[in-house]
C-alpha cells in the first residue's frame, strides 16, 4: 500500500537523522493498533491484525514531518465471536463501502521530554475529523518507539448506525492506543 507516514500513531523516528526528514518502516511484527470500548456494561478490548504506515520525521524539524497510516477494518478482531462478526457490517465499520480507516497527519508538534503530537485529519467510512494524537517517542540505534492514545467518539465517525447510535448499549466513546515499532529506511 502507498501511506506516505504514520497514523493513528504516527510517529516514530531516530538514529542519525539527516536535515531532511528520514523516511520510517513500521515493523509490523512488533507494532500494535488497539481499540476499547464498553458494551451493555463491560469493558472490552480489540485489536487491528492488518494496518500499514509511512512516516516522515525528524526529531530537530517535527513541524515538517508527515505520516500516513491506513487500516484494515475488515481486521478488527476483539476475541467475541459476536461482536467480530457485527463489527465489518454496515452498522458498524461497514467494509464493503469502506474498507479503511486513514490517518494523515500533516506535521508532528515537539511537547519536550520526548512527547510529541500527531496532527492531521482520521477518516473513517468517509468521514472525516480533525485529530491531534498524542504519543510519547524514544529513540535507540535507529529504532524508533511510539506509544499513544486517543479517544473517539465512534459516531462522529458513522460508526454505530440505527439502535447502535445512541450510547445505550455500546459506550460512545472509544480509546485507542498506537504502539509503533520503526527503522530508518535505507537512502536511495
Amino acid at each position: 500500500m502507498n501511506l506516505r507516514h504514520l497514523l493513528l500513531a504516527a510517529a516514530l523516528l531516530g538514529g542519525t537523522v539527516p536535515a531532511v526528514a528520514a523516511e520510517w518502516a513500521v515493523d509490523p511484527a512488533k507494532s500494535t493498533i488497539t481499540f476499547a470500548g464498553v458494551q451493555v456494561g463491560a469493558p472490552f478490548t480489540g485489536r487491528f491484525e492488518r494496518f500499514d504506515a509511512k512516516i516522515a520525521f525528524d526529531p530537530a524539524q517535527p513541524e515538517a514531518g508527515h505520516a500516513v497510516v491506513l487500516v484494515d477494518l475488515a481486521s478488527a478482531r476483539t476475541g467475541d465471536v459476536q461482536r467480530d462478526a457485527a463489527l465489518p457490517q454496515k452498522d458498524w465499520f461497514d467494509v464493503k463501502s469502506a474498507t479503511q480507516a486513514r490517518f494523515e497527519a500533516t506535521r508532528f508538534v515537539d511537547k519536550g521530554h520526548g512527547d510529541y503530537e500527531a496532527v492531521g485529519t482520521l477518516t473513517i467510512r468517509d468521514k472525516s475529523r480533525p485529530l491531534t494524537l498524542p504519543f510519547h517517542l524514544t529513540l535507540d540505534n535507529g529504532q524508533a518507539h511510539a506509544t499513544g492514545h486517543v479517544g473517539l467518539v465512534r459516531t462522529e465517525f458513522g460508526v454505530g448506525q440505527g439502535a447502535w447510535a445512541s450510547g445505550q448499549w455500546v459506550a460512545l466513546e472509544v480509546g485507542v492506543d498506537v504502539d509503533l515499532v520503526a527503522a530508518t529506511k535505507p537512502g536511495p
